[in-house]
């Protein structure tokens, strides 16, 4: 590492490209936010709480996932490491640990103040960035100054938002997310930065794990309280259920190596904002799962039924991002193009069954065992 490096696109064809230690700790940091996400829509599914409980939560993970997206995609483009490229980076996480703090107050009264501060720090320290950019980068000044400029003026209109009237909440943040999902686009007809496949393709590919990571502490709650004793048998479907419904969902996700789609800037758009159903709704699969347990031991106000939903809603919103993100961009036969779709159905059936999480699992299980039959062997001709 050198104290300050030219910040200019690196080559997007460079051999060896992965994750570096700066950017798995990113990940570290924003596991916190997930996490913190992932329990309030937890409990405010367990108190029946369902309107505030999904708009807080969709309102958080863009939080969470938006500034993830804009770092990942940036650094695979300009990471230089250098001194100024590490503090800035951490400024990031700084504003990532602010948006987690601000999470709980966010579901309880819709107060932004918090979640937003830290949302608004992330953003600018980005801005800086692409400033350092502007002023090395000949070749992609325009670009870099179109992300100042956009990512600048709708921090002023997030800022605005938080002192307008209550009633201006959800439309305004809708009004700015979509201003948010704008900026690329018109940045990147200036021209397009240097961003490297395989390398955007496993920082995609570590995130998916991390919010597989809250399905996989909700499994891991209900195998510690069924070796309590409380509730044994029912805490025993979603344990098994749990764990195939997890599995099966690494399994689907990362069944195809995802670079090769990647092959156009509108793919990578397509592909990369889409993530947000897929992340969001995994993350969501794991406070599901959580409601599951509550409601088995008695612990919910919500009923068996809607605890189901909370698991079958998400796992099937789930299987639908992959099967259109992964599935679709490849060639399929007409029994791989119907298998989401007929799965995700299936799935959404599961809460009228005897054991819904059980059920779940079992069919995920079976889409598996489908795709990897009707898969083409290595070398078939």
């Amino acid at each position: 590492m050198t104290r300050v490096t030219p910040m200019v696109g690196r080559s997007p064809t460079e051999a060896h490209r992965s994750a570096t230690p700066l950017e798995l700790l990113f990940d570290l940091v924003f596991v916190v936010a997930v996490a913190f996400a992932s329990l309030e829509l937890h409990h405010a599914i367990a108190e029946d709480h369902l309107w505030v409980g999904v708009v807080g939560y969709a309102m958080v993970f863009f939080a969470v996932w938006w500034p993830w997206i804009n770092f990942t995609w940036f650094a695979s483009a300009y990471d230089t490491d250098d001194v100024p490229y590490r503090v800035l980076t951490l400024v990031q996480l700084t504003g990532a640990l602010i948006v987690a703090a601000g999470v709980p107050r966010l579901f309880e009264s819709m107060d932004l103040g918090v979640a937003l501060l830290g949302y608004v720090v992330m953003r600018l320290a980005g801005v800086t960035q692409w400033l350092r950019v502007a002023r090395s980068d000949e070749a992609g000044r325009q670009t870099a100054l179109r992300y100042a400029i956009g990512i600048t003026l709708v921090q002023l209109a997030w800022i605005g938002l938080y002192f307008s009237p209550e009633v201006a909440l959800v439309p305004g943040f809708v009004a700015l997310v979509v201003g948010e999902l704008l900026i690329p686009a018109w940045a990147e007809r200036a021209s397009p930065t240097p961003w490297h496949r395989e390398h955007i393709a496993e920082r995609y590919g570590l995130f998916t794990i991390i919010v597989l990571g809250e399905s996989i502490l909700s499994a891991s709650i209900a195998i510690q309280a069924a070796s309590g004793g409380a509730g044994l048998g029912e805490l025993a479907w979603i344990v098994v259920g749990g764990l195939l419904i997890v599995y099966s969902m690494w399994w689907l996700y990362f069944e195809r190596p995802s670079h090769d789609i990647l092959t156009s800037l509108r793919r990578a758009f397509v592909w990369g904002y889409g993530h947000y159903f897929v992340w969001a709704s995994a993350a969501a699969v794991g406070a599901g799962i959580a409601v599951s347990i509550d409601q088995a031991k008695d612990a919910a106000v919500i009923g068996r039924t809607g605890a189901a939903t909370s698991v079958a809603v998400p796992l099937a919103i789930y299987v639908v991002g992959v099967w259109v993100l992964l599935d679709l961009p490849n060639g399929l036969s007409k029994g791989e193009k119907a298998a989401g779709p007929v799965g995700a159905g299936a799935i959404l059936l599961t809460p009228f069954t005897a054991q819904p999480v059980m059920f779940a699992g079992l069919v995920m299980t079976a889409l598996i065992v489908f795709k990897v039959a009707h898969r083409p062997q290595e070398g078939a001709t």
